[in-house]
Order: C-alpha cells, then sequence, then structure tokens
C-alpha cells in the first residue's frame, strides 16, 4: 500500500453483512417468521423486536432507539395497532404521550418464535469448534460498538440487548 493511500476496510464491511445476511435467511428458513400469514416488513419486525425488550416505549424513544424519524414510526404503530399486534396506552404522567406495548397474544406469539430461533442457533453454535465459539462471543461486544459508531447521535444498544 502506497503511504498516502488509507487502508481498504470495505472488504471486512461486506464480509460482515453477508455473513450477517446468511445467518439471517438460514435461521429464518429454519424457523420461519413470527407472523407468516402476515408478512411484516424489516422496520415492522425490529419495532415488535424492541417492545418486546422494553415495553412502554413511547414513539419518540423508539424512533430514537430504531434511529428512524418520529412520523416513521407512527407510521410502524399505526399498521402494527391495525394488525392487532401492538397497543397505545395513555402514559399516567402526561395524556398527551402514548406508551407502546405487544399485545398478549403479539407477546406470546414472538416469545415462542424467538425460543425456536434460540434453539436452534444454540444447537447449531454447540456444534461449531471451541475457538469458533470463543471468537463469535467476543466479536459480539465489537460488534455492538460498530453498531453504535454508526449513529453517533446515540448510545449503541448495550451487550445485554444485544444477547436477548
Amino acid at each position: 500500500m502506497a503511504q498516502n493511500e488509507a487502508p481498504d476496510h470495505s472488504a471486512p464491511a461486506e464480509q460482515l453483512f453477508a455473513a450477517i445476511g446468511l445467518l439471517r435467511r438460514h435461521t429464518r428458513r429454519r424457523v420461519g417468521r413470527p407472523w407468516p400469514e402476515t408478512p411484516l416488513t424489516g422496520s415492522q419486525v425490529e419495532l415488535v423486536r424492541l417492545l418486546r425488550r422494553r415495553p412502554g416505549t413511547s414513539v419518540a424513544e423508539a424512533a430514537a432507539a430504531l434511529g428512524l424519524a418520529a412520523n416513521t414510526v407512527s407510521t410502524l404503530v399505526r399498521q402494527l395497532t391495525d394488525a392487532g399486534l401492538i397497543e397505545r396506552v395513555p402514559d399516567e404522567s402526561d395524556r398527551r404521550v402514548a406508551r407502546l406495548a405487544l399485545t398478549d397474544d403479539a407477546r406470546a406469539q414472538v416469545e415462542r418464535w424467538r425460543d425456536r430461533r434460540n434453539i436452534e442457533v444454540a444447537a447449531a453454535f454447540d456444534g461449531l469448534s471451541a475457538e469458533d465459539r470463543k471468537a463469535i462471543e467476543s466479536a459480539v461486544p465489537a460488534i455492538t460498538r460498530l453498531a453504535g459508531a454508526l449513529h453517533p447521535d446515540q448510545a449503541g444498544p448495550s451487550d445485554q440487548e444485544v444477547a436477548r
């Protein structure tokens, strides 16, 4: 590499996206989707997953956590409310703010799907060499920090959130 030439970090980025894409696709093929009869968009799934982890989140808080515009999250909320997956609950201290939560049926469905997904991935993980398992375990915090660095206006997700 020439002295003034910057290192090319695009190869690891491409490899990371390819690996994560394969992991998601192969897991989805083995486990299916949480709502096969009502396919959700990627953004809708992310909102559902956020509300599973943090029930009572407001639209503004969800927008910040997902890195989306508040009006985009409002649209997702309307779509998911119409589908019977989430509900709005008025905030006790400020009636102008709606708190979001999964409906009981949606929570049960996403928990069953998450359990199936975790069982499949854990079984595959257990089949890896000890060296591969250790490499993956040690890479998760760095990948979490990388995700946070891509959205510098907010703190990245905690290691605990990623593990869920």
